[in-house]
């Protein structure tokens, strides 16, 4: 009987890379490697959670920067597929207080071109969840493909899905094809993380949590709403949890959302509920904790600019200011 390997990866984040440019001042800009798939998988792996990125990366220098990236955090690359194709860029403006907006040039860039023959026939037997999102997964013609894998591996069982819309409508599908997408993919997952921005976008006029529990209608067991500075809250069929976000002084919120992702799929990794858990079960004790956690996580990163996530001292240490 083989011995499991402690570092093979639990979790997978199929989705993009981008190249962000961050503003400097002076009317000078630094590029960092981001994207809200990728920013998810370094957040996992920085708290110990051993992460596989699912992408397709693009060549040339901002290619490179990608690579360099993944590989200095750790992320495994055993999904990684290689194109000479452009890598996405985004270009972002950072308000007075923090928000973050982004003009992108996509171009034909590689995360959009998913084929079948790109994907693995089956995930390694190790991973325990599987998680998507944003651009990859709402924009054709690589949307379909990754539907596909969706729910491939809900009918196979035994593995997590999770989803998050991070939705971007300037680059996506229109609205209509969006917000069929977004409900297909919700029906097909175990846990939804929605913005209420997201929500706003989705379904005008409509009160933010009654459009999540509308997305929770279709399947999860579980959806989390962030909300910025007012914290997130958690909803299943038979609970309500909210909690408040940690107060700090924002440097800037990217990668606000991605970091709480890739620290609710770690904390409930710790806890041993990925990979078949009814997470609509959870009580609330479960789900306040959990939220906390990645509340933390979150106040982490907008104190520094970019997606620069934390370690799981510094998730600790702000755990010990609230």
């Amino acid at each position: 009987m083989s011995t499991p390997n402690p570092t093979a990866p639990r979790l997978a984040v199929l989705g993009e890379n981008v190249v962000d440019f961050l503003p400097l001042g002076d009317d000078a800009f630094r590029a960092v490697a981001g994207g809200g798939p990728a920013n998810i998988a370094v957040a996992a792996v920085r708290l110990g959670l051993p992460t596989a990125l699912m992408a397709r990366t693009g060549g040339g220098p901002m290619g490179e920067l990608v690579l360099r990236r993944l590989r200095t955090e750790g992320v495994d690359e055993r999904h990684l597929v290689r194109t000479a194709e452009s890598t996405a860029l985004a270009i972002a403006a950072v308000g007075a207080d923090g928000g973050a907006s982004y003009d992108f040039r996509l171009g034909d860039a590689a995360d959009w071109n998913w084929t079948e023959g790109d994907l693995p026939e089956r995930l390694d037997p190790a991973i325990t969840a599987l998680h998507t999102g944003s651009i990859a997964a709402l924009r054709a013609p690589g949307a379909d493909t990754v539907e596909a894998l969706l729910r491939r591996e809900r009918e196979r069982g035994g593995v997590t899905i999770g989803f998050d819309p991070n939705m971007r409508p300037a680059v996506i599908d229109p609205l209509e094809r969006s917000r069929a997408r977004t409900e297909r993919l919700a029906g097909l997952s175990h846990l939804v993380k929605v913005s209420d921005e997201d929500l706003g976008h989705l379904y005008p006029g409509t009160d933010t949590e009654e459009a999540a529990r509308s997305l929770l209608d279709l399947g999860p067991g579980l959806v989390v709403v962030t909300k910025g500075g007012d914290g997130a809250v958690a909803l299943t069929r038979a609970e309500r949890v909210a909690v408040a976000a940690p107060e700090v002084e924002v440097a800037d919120t990217v990668g606000a959302g991605d970091t709480f992702m890739g620290a609710l799929l770690w904390r409930l990794d710790a806890a041993d509920l990925l990979g078949g858990a009814d997470l609509g079960a959870l009580d609330a004790d479960v789900l306040a904790e959990l939220l906390s956690y990645a509340a933390a996580a979150a106040a982490c990163v907008v104190t520094r600019p970019g997606a620069d996530p934390p370690t799981a001292e510094e998730v600790e240490s702000m755990r010990l200011r609230v």
